[in-house]
């Protein structure tokens, strides 16, 4: 679903709302309630630039408005793969732009990610994975890794990670594996309306992604090994 289909469901209207190359943001509202949104399109590649722009906005809305939720719609094909982006140091931008949305939560806003199109690698890790929840739509395409790729740098060979992506969800690719790793809470369908409202509602005060994994057996140890070390500390 393109963006502009997708903010006229949600929200009646995209009116509010800035296109600026891949970058997306303004402000709408939702029942009377202004909300943040921001985020990309096109499948964008998050570079230095980009991870820059979507943490002012985040950093606004906490100078601005105290409290206000913040929607962040993903769409990206992961960071900039660019010498240039890489000398003017990438990693630091995008670590900036996850340390403002983990700011945001703890100030009191309420930051909830929804994948509408794609979401891959550091541009998905760095803004839905930290945000108090994430959602998507059925259709979205998530990922880290392709199988290939991740044969390359693994030194195992394909045939085993394929094998070992139909019974276990962290080496296989799509929204309903992520689901079953915590890592998305829920997909929305029919009233993509009523599924924001309701997502605001029940954004958890803590972190369950590893407890969610568990409880849905796509990630089996990582709650309880969590568990342990912090009893140990």
């Amino acid at each position: 679903m393109d963006w502009k289909t997708l903010t006229a469901t949600l929200f009646g209207t995209d009116d509010g709302l800035t296109l600026e190359g891949d970058f997306l943001h303004g402000t709408v509202e939702l029942d009377g309630e202004p909300l943040t949104v921001v985020g990309t399109t096109g499948h964008a590649p998050i570079g230095v630039r980009l991870a820059l722009a979507q943490a002012r906005v985040v950093l606004d809305t906490l100078t601005r408005h105290p409290g206000r939720p913040i929607l962040l719609l993903i769409d990206t094909q992961g960071q900039q793969l660019r010498r240039r982006d890489e000398l003017l140091g990438i990693n630091r931008a995008m670590a900036h732009l996850g340390m403002t949305i983990d700011l945001a939560r703890r100030r009191g806003h309420r930051v909830l990610g929804l994948v509408y199109d794609q979401a891959l690698s550091g541009g998905f890790i760095t803004s839905g994975l930290i945000a108090d929840a994430c959602d998507a739509l059925p259709e979205a395409e998530i990922r880290v890794m392709r199988i290939p790729a991740m044969s390359r740098v693994t030194k195992l060979p394909e045939e085993m990670l394929t094998a070992l992506s139909e019974t276990n969800p962290v080496f296989a690719p799509g929204v309903d594996n992520y689901v079953a790793m915590g890592g998305v809470r829920r997909l929305w369908s029919g009233d993509l309306q009523a599924a924001l409202r309701q997502a605001l509602a029940d954004a958890p005060a803590e972190d369950r992604r590893a407890i969610d994994g568990a409880e849905r057996g796509g990630r089996q140890l990582a709650a309880a090994v969590m568990q342990r070390v912090l009893d140990a500390a």
